[in-house]
């Protein structure tokens, strides 16, 4: 390796290295510990080396990042597992730094050491690093907060049940939101190591008591964290407990809440029976469908389609078709690009008929939507809606919304519904777009405005490879010859 010739600096050059001024120096000093160690040995590397590092770490943030870093891996230039511990007290020192990163980097590296040391050695040694989690600055809690689940699963079970278990009860109950919320996500960390009953026992209840903390921002963080939560307590403490606290969740008087509760709303369902989520959690839909922020329907409306295979045909049919003709009909444009962009789950549940009574009407109406994102992702839907209402049907119901859409004022829309006949005529085949296309577009390079001859001249340049030689020959070429004396 490179490394191994690089010159073995002596232990003074990289003193004077180290308090130079220049920040270069230091971090090249920094960078060459590896080089240092190997030339000091391991008994001198751990007397001399590492603790004049963990006396000199008030230097810049790249610095100390650069130290963080190198010290992970510096375990082979300490003597080995067994002195392991003596890399603790610098990378604890770090921890503390105001700079996010190099807290970070110095958690992450404790965790590289924490998993390689012996079971004893991290139970003494770690205790170094429990005070971290009562230490008087909020931000060092919340990188303990925030890595607690790391380190615990490189303890064993009766450390896990006694110790861990312990900070992380302090950490629940910081007085810093910003603390509480971290520990959050401790819960599922945690959760996953534990035995099913010691999840119920000491996870479950701090789940719900965050579902009702005085933060906002916790309570965010549960409703955001709510489905890894569950597969942490696992499904029956998922059907008692946790319902009333998703709940809540649903009906929190903080937007932010609310949007992260509804986007979780099918995943958590379908942990559920369909008669709790029936009896529960679809009376909470229903008000979310109206709520007073776009943005909470427009999360309900991303997720709520996922809901109709949960919940089985006939509670889709009387629950949840008037919430989606009541999201279809929302002012707010994303809302229904959301319900509409969904539709074939649906379909899969109440089958076709049924879906195009209902739903049909109101994408005819969103067909002619003022914002033109509407009017885009109703053209990119039909062409599945076709293939799942038949030739027939669509025929009757669609055909003239297709050509309708050539001549808008949106090009993007134009170029679109131009594709679109080109997607319908692979799907019923040439035969019938020379019957229900084909005339219609020809009839079109008659308009008096040119921008729309062109959208005519873009669908028959699309239509020609579907429609094959003969076709083409005798049908289309002559419309693109004639156009080319256009004025």
């Amino acid at each position: 390796m490179a490394m191994i010739d690089e010159p073995l600096y002596p232990i003074a050059v990289l003193i004077d290295e180290l308090k130079n001024e220049d920040i270069q120096l230091r971090l090249n000093s920094i960078k060459k510990l590896s080089t240092i160690a190997r030339a000091l040995g391991e008994e001198r590397t751990r007397k001399e080396l590492i603790p004049f590092l963990s006396e000199n770490n008030d230097d810049e943030d790249e610095v100390l990042l650069a130290m963080a870093e190198e010290l992970g891996v510096f375990i082979p230039y300490v003597g080995g597992v067994e002195h392991a511990h003596v890399l603790l007290p610098p990378l604890e020192t770090l921890c503390t730094v105001e700079e996010t990163c190099v807290r970070d980097k110095a958690v992450e590296s404790l965790c590289q050491i924490g998993a390689q040391m012996k079971e004893n050695d991290i139970v003494d040694w770690f205790a170094h690093v429990v005070k971290l989690c009562q230490d008087d600055m909020p931000m060092v809690r919340r990188a303990a907060a925030s890595n607690l689940g790391k380190f615990a699963a490189t303890v064993e079970q009766s450390h896990l049940k006694t110790e861990i278990m312990s900070m992380f009860d302090d950490l629940t109950q910081d007085d810093q939101d910003s603390v509480r919320l971290l520990a959050v996500e401790g819960c599922a960390a945690l959760g996953k190591l534990l035995e099913p009953q010691d999840c119920a026992a000491h996870i479950l209840p701090v789940i719900v008591n965050f579902s009702q903390d005085k933060s906002w921002r916790v309570r965010y963080m549960v409703a955001n964290q709510l489905y890894e939560l569950c597969e942490a307590v696992g499904t029956e403490p998922t059907r008692g407990d946790l319902v009333s606290a998703y709940v809540r969740l649903l009906c929190d008087n903080e937007a932010e809440v609310r949007i992260a509760a509804a986007g979780k709303v099918t995943k958590f369902c379908k942990i559920l029976n369909p008669q709790i989520a029936i009896e529960h959690i679809l009376p909470c839909i229903k008000e979310l469908s109206s709520d007073s922020s776009q943005h909470v329907r427009s999360a309900l409306a991303s997720v709520i389609m996922g809901m109709a295979p949960v919940l089985g045909k006939d509670a889709t049919l009387e629950q949840l078709l008037p919430i989606f003709l009541s999201l279809l009909k929302d002012e707010f444009p994303d809302v229904r690009l959301n319900i509409i962009s969904k539709l074939d789950q649906v379909n899969q549940v109440i089958g076709i008929d049924l879906l195009s009574q209902s739903l049909l009407p109101a994408i005819v109406e969103l067909s002619e939507d003022r914002h033109w994102r509407v009017r885009l992702a109703i053209i990119e839907y039909i062409p599945l809606l076709a293939s799942q209402l038949g030739v027939g049907f669509f025929d009757d119901k669609l055909g003239a919304l297709c050509m309708q859409w050539l001549e808008d004022k949106v090009f993007s829309i134009r170029d679109a519904g131009a594709n679109n006949l080109k997607r319908l005529t692979e799907e019923f085949g040439p035969e019938w777009a020379m019957q229900h296309i084909i005339p219609q577009v020809l009839e079109k390079i008659n308009n008096p405005h040119y921008l729309y001859r062109m959208t005519t001249l873009q669908a028959i340049s699309l239509l020609a490879p579907v429609m094959g030689p003969d076709i083409t020959c005798q049908q289309l070429l002559p419309v693109v010859i004639a156009s080319s004396k256009d004025r």
